[in-house]
């Protein structure tokens, strides 16, 4: 319970942050044109509303809503998603949103991206200036990258490591951005070089490989080779019943050979699908697994060992003593870096949508529960600023997609209205703005759904 809270936390911290800027973007250039705000509401208020607040002389209201999916500032003389068409019957007033040339309307628009857009590159600088970047360059990963049987029929062989493609260089593999870069990468490369036996190796690819379709086999298209090598057992565990002691390497499983932790855990997949559909009894003598083991000091020795009900061997594995790079960045390097590192984010984010359109892209679309799950279950700052300025970008490029309803359906009619001079009717500007407001009820269900899905299998 204590890390849904602390998750649910961060979620919502994050989004008051995010839409206190979004809507304040949408407010700042409305100012800026003279353009009368009438409420300005950090999160939803149906019904009824936490706090309001009204300065003196000042034309527009503050609201804190109860409802965590969002805000909204309402501009006088537009049509939002408050569908007030009754002030639309009325004569326009200088103030007013619908008063304006197309040009500001079009900026007012867009104000809250904008601000999205900069929050996220600011984030990252800051994040950059702040702490720096540690990482383990691929080259450092001397134990090279486990490849499946699709990798290999294009020339990967386990051992490998990917350096770079035809379009990117690959920096690191430790962290969602980076295995994100690198599937990416392959999936849209024609060449691919690997660093095998101390030196280049170039390999083609088709240049059009389905990015999900690697990531969700099994095993996947790359990893890191992990060896296995015990760290450390567990007290009462099934290993140490069986004698298993620090230093020991698994070489086979079940009479099938294992050369990595990679190997290892794929053949405890295995079995795992084997015991779906046993009784008690049936899965009880399968879990009773043989294991040949290498001792540190070279001896092999093969045992029975009874695993428990969640199939766990119960032993540490060892981690990859590989060499760090760390760098510091002063506050002017820190822009530049942290807006290249941005522009990687966002881009990588932007190539990755054409997968919704997909059966699996589907139903990866969530809302707050998959969200809130990308934060970690300890509180963490340098996590929560990165995945904060992620968001960021997200909410900007979703709001800025040519649907009614969002700021990018608003832009998109008001430069319709730039190129042919002629302002569309309020009256199918309502009927636009009703059906997005549809068509996001729709997306926001499905989310709701995958959400419910994920949670209860």
């Amino acid at each position: 319970m204590e890390v849904f809270f602390i998750k649910a936390l961060q979620l919502i911290l994050c989004f008051a942050l995010l839409v206190l800027c979004h809507e304040g973007g949408h407010f700042l250039f409305a100012k800026l044109f003279k353009v009368r705000v009438e409420k300005f509401c950090l999160f939803f208020d149906p019904w009824f509303h936490l706090f309001k607040w009204r300065p003196k002389k000042s034309e527009t209201t503050y609201y804190v809503g109860w409802l965590p999916l969002g805000g909204y500032v309402k501009i006088a003389g537009m049509i939002d998603e408050s569908m007030d068409t009754e002030q639309m019957k009325q004569p326009v007033k200088p103030w007013e949103f619908r008063a304006k040339p197309a040009w500001q309307r079009l900026l007012i628009m867009i104000g809250g991206v904008l601000v999205n857009f900069f929050l996220a590159f600011f984030i990252y600088s800051m994040v950059l200036f702040t702490w720096g970047e540690t990482y383990v360059p691929v080259k450092n990963m001397t134990h090279g990258f486990k490849f499946n049987e699709t990798a290999k029929s294009y020339g990967f062989r386990d051992g490998d490591i990917p350096l770079r493609t035809d379009t990117r260089t690959f920096k690191s593999f430790d962290s969602n951005e980076t295995v994100g870069d690198m599937y990416r990468g392959i999936s849209e490369a024609r060449q691919v070089v690997v660093w095998r036996g101390g030196k280049e190796v170039t390999l083609s690819l088709p240049g059009n490989l389905n990015m999900l379709d690697m990531m969700k086999a099994n095993p996947r298209f790359v990893l890191p080779r992990v060896p296995f090598v015990v760290d450390s057992v567990k007290a009462g565990s099934p290993a140490m019943k069986a004698g298993m002691r620090r230093g020991d390497r698994v070489v086979a499983f079940n009479g099938k050979p294992v050369s990595d932790w990679n190997d290892y855990t794929y053949r405890m997949g295995q079995l795992s699908d084997q015991l779906t559909h046993l009784n008690e009894a049936q899965a009880d003598r399968l879990r009773n697994v043989q294991l040949v083991v290498a001792h540190a000091g070279g001896s092999l020795d093969t045992m029975r060992v009874q695993l428990d009900a969640d199939l766990l061997l119960g032993v540490y594995n060892q981690a990859p003593d590989y060499q760090t790079v760390t760098r510091h960045y002063t506050f002017l390097e820190s822009i530049p870096a942290g807006i290249s590192h941005g522009w990687n984010v966002l881009t990588g984010y932007v190539s990755d949508l054409k997968y919704l359109f997909s059966k699996d892209g589907a139903k990866s679309v969530g809302s707050f529960g998959a969200i809130g799950s990308m934060f970690p279950s300890t509180w963490d700052w340098q996590q929560f600023w990165l995945l904060t300025a992620f968001i960021s970008f997200m909410l900007g490029f979703i709001n800025i997609l040519p649907i009614p309803a969002l700021d990018g359906g608003h832009a998109f009619f008001l430069l319709c209205e730039v190129i042919t001079r002629r302002k569309p009717s309020d009256q199918f500007m309502e009927r636009t703005q009703t059906v997005g407001m549809f068509l996001l009820l729709g997306l926001m269900c499905l989310a709701i759904f995958n959400d419910l899905v994920r949670f209860v299998f």
